[in-house]
């Protein structure tokens, strides 16, 4: 954890995961002083006030006002759980926008429902990404159950932009030739990768029919996790966004 974050009152319990690196991981104690943020908000100095048997009392104050998140949405086939927990720490942690989990075609369905969301499991591993990063701000995320909710949500919500679905196809060109310069809040990437099985002869002419190109990182299938971390690294890398230009 390089940022420590909180919603509400600012205390963690003693069974909170937040305590025990806070005690244990950076060793401070009253008075003492770490890096926090409110999740989504304001990032700044926290201060110890007080230990005792039911957790850790602290006071905040705020410093730099949140980060915007990189213009990038990822559409992404639900794999499984322990994938999905993974997934979601690393994209938070590489700053996307955000994430649209969709049942496909050839996609597990127990997938869906594992209780993943019921349990909080999607939201405590985007914070953990988040704080991985040393940032405040969160990735938002939806679920749908098909690729074609899905990319009606999207159009509705990203009249402009990239659209780009991952593939090895004839029809398919690298990814890396793209113009990854143009994208902005406006108009973000959208990034689409498969499940397991990939996508079906009907999704594909789903994407198609709305406007979605296919690409391809090379002939080497990857676990839809690899994918999402290599595809959203090479967009933010050439587009400009590791290294200040945006």
């Amino acid at each position: 954890m390089n940022i420590i974050l909180f919603e509400g009152e600012p205390f963690f319990p003693r069974g909170d995961e937040r305590f025990s690196h806070i005690t244990k991981v950076l060793h401070k104690g009253v008075g003492d002083s770490f890096q926090a943020g409110i999740v989504d908000g304001p990032a700044g100095q926290a201060v110890i006030r007080e230990m005792d048997s039911n957790g850790l009392f602290f006071s905040f104050s705020p410093e730099n006002p949140p980060e915007p998140l990189f213009p990038v949405w990822l559409l992404v086939g639900f794999p499984r759980p322990i994938q999905l927990k993974r997934l979601l720490r690393s994209v938070s942690s590489m700053g996307a926008a955000g994430i649209l989990l969709t049942g496909t075609d050839f996609g597990e369905k127990s997938y869906r429902s594992s209780g993943v969301f019921e349990r909080g499991t999607v939201r405590a591993s985007l914070i953990d990404g988040a704080m991985q990063s040393g940032f405040s701000t969160v990735s938002e995320i939806r679920s749908f159950d098909s690729v074609a909710e899905s990319l009606e949500f999207a159009e509705g919500r990203f009249p402009r932009g990239k659209r780009i679905f991952f593939d090895i196809g004839q029809d398919s060109l690298p990814f890396r030739m793209e113009n990854f310069g143009e994208i902005n809040a406006g108009a973000p990437l959208l990034l689409a990768v498969g499940s397991e099985r990939g996508w079906s002869a009907r999704e594909r002419d789903l994407f198609s029919t709305k406007g979605w190109v296919a690409r391809h990182l090379g002939k080497r299938i990857m676990r839809t996790e690899t994918a999402v971390v290599a595809g959203l690294a090479v967009a933010l890398s050439m587009g400009g966004f590791w290294d200040g230009q945006k």
